[in-house]
C-alpha cells in the first residue's frame, strides 16, 4: 500500500490513533496506525494499490466517549431540531439585519460576496484573512440572534495560518467557519482555473483549526474544490477528501460545484458526518429547495448569493432609471419608504434609549 504523509504536529492533543479500514477495495488489510504527538511525527493517509485514498474510522480520546469529544454547537443543534437548515448569504450588516428580521435561523457571510462588495472585485484571491474576521465582527453584532458562518476561504496560508483564521473568527462571534483545499489565490468554485493542494495539508490545516476551536461554540465545515479539477474520476476524488477531512476534525464537509442531481445523491450517500449543499443561482449544480436536499442527504443548504444577486439587481434597476428620468418619484413603490427603513433598524428604540441615557433626566 502506498501512503503519503503531513507532520501530525497540527493535529489535535485528544485525537490519539486512527484504526483503517478499506472501503474502497475490501481485499486489503486494516492497517492500524498510531498517532504520536511529536513534532517530528507523520502520519500516514493509506492508499489503495489504485492510489485511492482509503476510508478510516476515527478513534478519539480514550478517556471519553466520542460523543463528548466535541462541543454542540449551535449549529449542531439546529440540524438535531430541523433534519436540514436553509442558509442564506449575507456581505454586510444590513443584509445580515434583513436575513435575521426575516426569520432566519442561521446566515452565511459569504467571500465571494464581501470581495464584491467591500473591494469592487471578484472571488479572485483579493480578499484577505483579516478583512474577513473585521467585517464578521460587524455583522456578528448586527445579527447577534443567529449563528453566523463564515467563508475563510483557504484560511490564509498553512495550518497556522488557518489556526489564526479561526481564531479571530471566534473572536468575531461567528459561530462557524468553511475552510476549503484550493491553492492561494483562490477563486469562486463555479469559475474556471481552480488549483488544489494535497489532501493531507488541507487535512492538517483541519486538525489546526480543529485544536484551535477547542471547546468554542463553533461549527467547522471543509469543502473539497477538486470536483471541478479533475475530468476523470473528479467526484470519487471529491468524496475521498471529505471523508478525510471528517477524519481530521471537520464538523461537517461540502464538496463544491456537483454538476447533477446523480452527484448530489452519490455524495449523500457516500461520505460521512454532516453534509453541506451550495445553491448559487446560474452556478453548476442545479437548484434544490431543502426539502428535496434533505432528500439527498443534506444538512445545511446555503443559497449564498440570493441577497447580493437580488440587491444588485434592484440597484441597476432603480439607477438606470434614475439616470433616465432624472427623479425617482414615478418609482416609490419598487423602494423601500424612509420609513419602513428606520422600522428595520430599529429607530425608535435607539431614541427612547438616547432619552433613558439623557443628562437632564438622570442628573437633574
Amino acid at each position: 500500500m502506498a501512503t503519503a504523509t503531513f507532520l501530525a504536529a497540527a493535529v489535535p492533543h485528544h485525537l490519539l490513533s486512527l484504526s483503517c479500514t478499506s472501503r474502497a477495495n475490501e481485499d486489503l488489510p486494516a492497517v492500524p496506525h498510531q498517532l504520536l504527538l511529536s513534532q517530528a511525527c507523520r502520519f500516514r493517509v493509506p492508499r489503495d494499490r489504485a492510489g485511492r485514498y482509503v476510508h478510516r474510522q476515527l478513534c478519539v480520546r480514550a478517556d471519553a466517549p466520542a460523543a463528548e469529544v466535541r462541543a454542540r454547537t449551535r449549529v449542531h443543534k439546529l440540524i438535531d431540531e430541523n433534519g436540514a437548515v436553509l442558509v442564506p448569504g449575507c456581505y454586510d450588516a444590513l443584509s445580515a439585519t434583513v436575513v435575521q428580521k426575516a426569520g432566519f435561523s442561521a446566515s452565511f457571510l459569504s467571500g465571494y460576496a464581501l470581495s464584491a462588495t467591500l473591494l469592487g472585485r471578484p472571488d479572485f484571491g483579493f480578499l484577505m484573512p483579516p478583512e474577513m474576521a473585521m467585517a464578521a465582527r460587524f455583522i456578528c453584532s448586527a445579527a447577534s440572534k443567529i449563528p453566523i458562518i463564515v467563508d475563510a476561504d483557504t484560511g490564509g496560508g498553512n495550518a497556522l495560518n488557518a489556526r489564526r483564521t479561526v481564531e479571530d473568527l471566534i473572536s468575531a462571534g461567528a459561530a462557524g467557519c468553511v475552510l476549503e483545499d484550493q491553492v492561494w489565490p483562490k477563486r469562486c468554485g463555479h469559475m474556471r482555473g481552480k488549483q488544489v493542494i494535497p489532501v493531507e495539508e488541507h487535512a492538517s490545516k483541519i486538525a489546526a483549526a480543529r485544536d484551535a476551536i477547542g471547546n468554542a461554540d463553533f461549527f467547522l465545515v471543509a469543502r473539497t474544490d477538486v470536483r471541478g479539477i479533475l475530468a476523470k474520476n473528479g467526484l470519487e476524488e471529491a468524496i475521498s477528501r471529505a471523508n478525510l477531512y471528517i477524519e481530521a476534525g471537520a464538523d461537517a464537509t461540502f464538496v463544491e460545484a456537483p454538476r447533477d442531481d446523480d452527484e448530489l445523491k452519490e455524495i449523500g450517500k457516500q461520505t460521512v458526518g454532516y453534509r453541506v449543499c451550495n445553491m448559487v443561482e446560474g452556478g453548476l449544480t442545479p437548484l434544490h429547495n431543502v426539502e428535496e436536499l434533505q432528500e439527498m442527504g443534506f444538512h445545511i443548504i446555503l443559497y449564498p448569493l440570493t441577497t447580493l444577486y437580488s440587491t444588485t439587481r434592484a440597484m441597476m434597476d432603480r439607477i438606470k432609471s434614475l439616470k433616465e428620468k432624472g427623479t425617482s418619484r414615478d418609482d416609490l413603490d419598487k423602494v423601500i419608504t424612509f420609513q419602513e427603513f428606520n422600522e428595520l433598524m430599529n429607530l425608535e428604540s435607539w431614541y427612547a434609549l438616547e432619552a433613558h441615557h439623557s443628562p437632564n433626566k438622570r442628573f437633574s
